[in-house]
């Protein structure tokens, strides 16, 4: 730490940064974002605290790796398949058009050749990830229809990064020998792509199922890690880009029963290395160059955000998209991207650009991402007054009814019920046994520890209309619900208690309903014996709703007077069996103590 005192003093100045600009932005009203950003400026180029901001970026961009692998976990294929309309045919689109426009627009400002100019232009056509998603996270938008179509879009744009840079090798001077290597380059990454499929298939899920089993919750934090960084460092080798072999792993692991653990285990590396990769934008600001070329940088920022808002806009009216919904996407997309800034770099590096030119790109991108949060700002205050269509989520998961905490035989038996009355359930357990089991019958569970509440929000609490807790073990029924009532205090709980004294504890937690596990089965069971021994069936069936309501009465007694108020309301004949030997105590102790602690507990 002495060695590197300096390092460390920077860490701690950009952690203090985040932490104090994210929620004052948030207070005012400008987003999280802008906030980071704003503290990177301040630390980095105003301040000057901040020298080496490049290696900041280099770690910092991880967390765009992050955020492309949660937001795989929550697309199955079958819902990319959907979206290839729009993938496939909105992305091109936007992408060929806005980067035709804007190569022109580049080669008559004489800012480069022709062969500079088709990379300028193509880089500009290029959008922000981390900056659209987490505008769309801040608001809530993601899975609305005009998020799913931005996040279509962007998807694209991610991928037109490979033959980008295979172009750079065609189009650089004194490379011609290069020529023929793009193809092989892509059936190299075809080839990268499908045996990352493969592993997803056949080797992930064991893999977590064997960590799972071992109970060591750091293994599998780790496991996590490994994944998204390998599968990353694997894509990245074959000339894909990193937040791409994330996305692929997340979206193969997007049918597995862990995704909910996974995307929680993740989360917060996710969110502190994206929130690092904002301050880093902010540090990585070139004011200098800003300054000196504020005459061209200010109008030619201007004219190329309005050219991709642009055509996004009358793209996504010819795609069928609303009015509001298409200034929207508009508004979200106008900006350069983190890609823009790998493929100014590469094209310097070969020739196409000069370092000057490169250099006011840069500036030009990072002064665009930092206009984003105010031009989607603009853009809710434009739309006209329209009710916000929401997409309904088609993963199981998240946004369920029901989300069930343990998956027992009475959880099994009340799901039944739940699925027959056509609500969807979302149940997550951490026992990796049942979930194989259950698996082998047709249920969807996933892994996870509903005493975390990390857990708890991947799972879907903030969206479900009631939280059913039907774990087994006393100790961890009550830590669940002490957790759900302290930070979720709006959600309706039903919970299964153990016994009496746990119903009468967690009625004192004012939980909507319980039940205890064995109160319902015991009326049966006791109805159809008084069936077997000749009496009718509705005199049972009377028996036991009085007996029922005797219990209630009992319960609610007890809640106010202690465990051993309310006997008057049980029927009882004593039973003095006579044993074989003489018992080490007198009979009546033994029944005084039977009719304390086993009745007292029913």
């Amino acid at each position: 730490m002495t060695a590197n005192g300096s390092h460390f003093i920077e860490m701690l100045m950009l952690l203090a940064g985040a932490v104090i600009a994210a929620p004052l932005f948030r207070r005012l009203g400008l987003g999280t974002v802008l906030g980071y950003l704003a503290a990177g400026i301040l630390i980095g180029p105003v301040l000057q605290q901040v020298t080496d901001t490049q290696e900041v970026l280099h770690v910092a961009e991880f967390g765009v790796v992050f955020l492309l692998f949660v937001i795989g976990l929550e697309l199955k294929p079958s819902r990319l398949w959907q979206m290839r309309a729009d993938v496939f045919g909105l992305g091109p689109a936007q992408v060929a058009i806005s980067g035709g426009i804007l190569s022109g627009f580049a080669y008559l400002s004489e800012m480069a050749d022709w062969r500079g100019s088709l990379m300028i232009g193509f880089g500009l056509a290029l959008s922000s990830t981390a900056f659209a998603l987490q505008i769309l996270n801040d608001t809530g938008e993601m899975n609305s229809r005009y998020g799913q179509r931005s996040f279509s879009v962007l998807l694209f744009q991610d991928l037109a990064i490979v033959p980008l840079l295979a172009l750079i090798t065609i189009l650089a001077p004194g490379t011609s020998e290069a020529a023929a290597t793009p193809m092989l380059d892509f059936a190299i990454a075809v080839a990268a792509v499908g045996a990352m499929v493969i592993a997803g298939k056949y080797l992930l899920t064991p893999m977590f199922q064997i960590i799972a089993s071992s109970g060591a919750r750091e293994v599998m934090i780790a496991a996590a890690l490994l994944v998204v960084l390998g599968s990353a460092a694997a894509m990245q080798a074959v000339g894909l880009s990193m937040a791409m072999g994330a996305f692929l792993s997340g979206v193969m692991l997007a049918e597995s029963s862990y995704r909910h653990e996974l995307e929680a285990d993740i989360e917060p590396f996710r969110g502190l290395l994206l929130a690092l990769f904002f301050v880093a934008v902010g540090l990585s600001l070139e004011v200098q160059v800003i300054f000196e070329n504020l005459a061209f940088l200010i109008p030619a920022v201007a004219v190329f955000m309005g050219v991709k808002a642009a055509v996004v806009y009358a793209l996504s009216r010819l795609w069928g998209s609303p009015p509001n919904d298409a200034l929207k996407i508009a508004f979200l997309l106008p900006q350069g991207g983190e890609f823009g800034f790998v493929l100014f770099t590469t094209a310097t590096a070969a020739g196409l650009l000069s370092s000057a030119t490169a250099s006011l790109l840069i500036a030009g991108v990072t002064l665009s991402m930092a206009l984003t949060p105010l031009g989607s700002a603009l853009a809710r205050r434009l739309q006209k007054s329209e009710t916000r269509e929401h997409l309904e989520e088609d993963f199981e998961g998240a946004g369920a009814d029901v989300l069930m905490i343990g998956f027992s035989r009475f959880g099994q038996i009340a799901a039944q019920i739940l699925l027959a009355g056509g609500s969807s359930v979302t149940v997550i357990d951490d026992s990796p046994e049942r979930i194989r089991q259950a698996a082998n019958f047709g249920f969807r569970i996933y892994f996870g520890d509903g005493a975390r509440k990390d857990v708890l929000i991947a799972s879907g609490i903030e969206k479900t209309k009631i939280v059913v807790v039907a774990t087994q073990k006393r100790e961890t029924t009550d830590r669940i619900v002490d957790l759900i009532a302290s930070e979720f205090p709006d959600v309706r709980l039903f919970v299964r208690s153990y016994d009496r004294v746990h119903s009468l504890a967690l009625r004192e937690k004012n939980v909507e309903y319980e039940l205890r596990e064995t109160l319902e089965s015991g009326l049966l069971f006791g109805r159809r014996t008084l069936e077997a021994l000749g009496m009718s069936e509705a005199a049972a069936s009377e028996i036991g709703d009085d007996i029922r309501r005797r219990d209630e009465e009992r319960l609610q007694v007890q809640a106010v007077q202690g465990l051993g108020a309310g006997r008057e309301m049980l029927f009882n004949s004593p039973v003095r069996p006579e044993p074989l030997i003489k018992p080490k105590r007198s009979a009546k102790n033994a029944e005084d103590k039977v009719s304390s602690v086993s009745i007292g507990k029913w």
